[in-house]
């Protein structure tokens, strides 16, 4: 990521990463004439950067979510064409062949992978996806509150949204006209508890670490897999009013019961050149947040959670940053924030991780 300067105007900056998200494009617009970036907010630094991503996909992906011709041709079986492709290239991932591009993406990405931290040396990983499922080192991603289970954290190293009830993510991001907390968990899922929740959103990018994490204690009382498409998560889909990423794509959905938070919803959704979502818990299995729950094979997605409503305090600065349509770049394990019946008894986490102020 190409880290701005420190002296830039950050009201200049939300309104030019806001432009970014919302502006109306056209097919015909070309490079010149378009935005071809996203910007994110970095907790650790507390400062604007811009996602590394080819510009001339970001362009692709204009001409295709955010226009009627472009979803139009979806409907005329670009969808089958885009699984096809997924699937290929998911099996072509985990040849023996496909080990040496990981150098190649290493290198790419060398300012985003910190290769200190990873459990094993790159010659250890005999295909790319093995790579890309890597595993870190013991302690490499610190949960905060660690002995506070009413204090929720971040389930993936990911770019996160978050907002207080699904009204403010239709009014901040999601676009699309159909989406509805009953459409994302499916009705086998789906209870009018869950019906004006918080929603929290992790969107990972092919870059990051892609396993994931359960956000809070509790046990697991099922699994349910959902078909669908593999639209791309990224924001340029998600803020179209033409697509309905959320609950259009291929997820899996589980429900952790809790002792602080109720009942909290627990979406993996796959995505473009993600056709595998795999889970390494089970029903019935008992977490404890920071332990892992499974991971995506190749490509970038998303993990969505819904908490029932008024149960958690989403922290200040996560929900100011979304309340921008701007994403706040985490790890997994940083704070998410702190059940709403136990404030007043429990030691708070730090909340100085970063507002921006115009």
């Amino acid at each position: 990521m190409f880290k701005l300067n420190k002296q830039a105007s950050y009201g200049w900056m939300f309104k030019l990463s806001e432009w970014a998200h919302f502006s109306s494009y056209d097919v015909s617009l070309n490079s010149g004439s378009s935005a071809s970036h996203i910007l994110v907010f970095d907790r650790k630094t507390k400062r604007l950067v811009e996602e590394l991503i080819d510009k001339k996909i970001v362009l692709s992906m204009r001409a295709i979510y955010q226009s009627k011709i472009g979803l139009g041709l979806m409907d005329k079986g670009a969808k089958e064409i885009l699984q096809s492709i997924s699937e290929k290239q998911g099996r072509e991932m985990n040849t023996i062949e496909s080990a040496r591009d990981i150098p190649k993406f290493v290198e790419f990405f060398k300012d985003q992978i910190n290769l200190a931290e990873i459990k094993y040396p790159l010659e250890h990983f005999k295909t790319f996806n093995e790579f890309f499922i890597r595993e870190l080192k013991p302690g490499a991603r610190p949960i905060a509150s660690v002995e506070h289970d009413d204090v929720a954290t971040c389930a993936a190293d990911c770019r996160l949204m978050a907002f207080k009830s699904v009204e403010d993510s239709l009014r901040f991001w999601i676009k699309g006209r159909k989406f509805s907390i009953q459409g994302l968990l499916g009705n086998e899922i789906y209870s009018s508890a869950f019906a004006d929740g918080t929603l929290v959103i992790f969107r990972l990018a092919p870059q990051d670490y892609h396993r994931f994490h359960s956000p809070v204690s509790g046990t697991i009382d099922k699994f349910v897999k959902i078909p669908g498409c593999l639209y791309t998560v990224n924001p340029i889909a998600v803020n179209s009013k033409y697509c309905n990423v959320f609950t259009q794509n291929k997820r899996e959905v589980s429900i952790i019961s809790t002792a602080h938070f109720g009942k909290v919803a627990f979406v993996a959704i796959g995505a473009t050149m993600v056709g595998s979502i795999t889970f390494s818990k089970k029903a019935g299995d008992h977490v404890k947040k920071g332990d892992e729950l499974g991971y995506f094979s190749f490509g970038g997605s998303t993990v969505i959670c819904v908490f029932e409503k008024d149960v958690i305090k989403i922290d200040e600065d996560l929900l100011a940053n979304s309340a921008r349509s701007l994403e706040t770049l985490v790890t997994v394990g940083m704070s998410l924030g702190v059940a709403t019946k136990k404030q007043t008894k429990v030691g708070m986490p730090n909340m100085d991780n970063g507002v921006v102020e115009e």
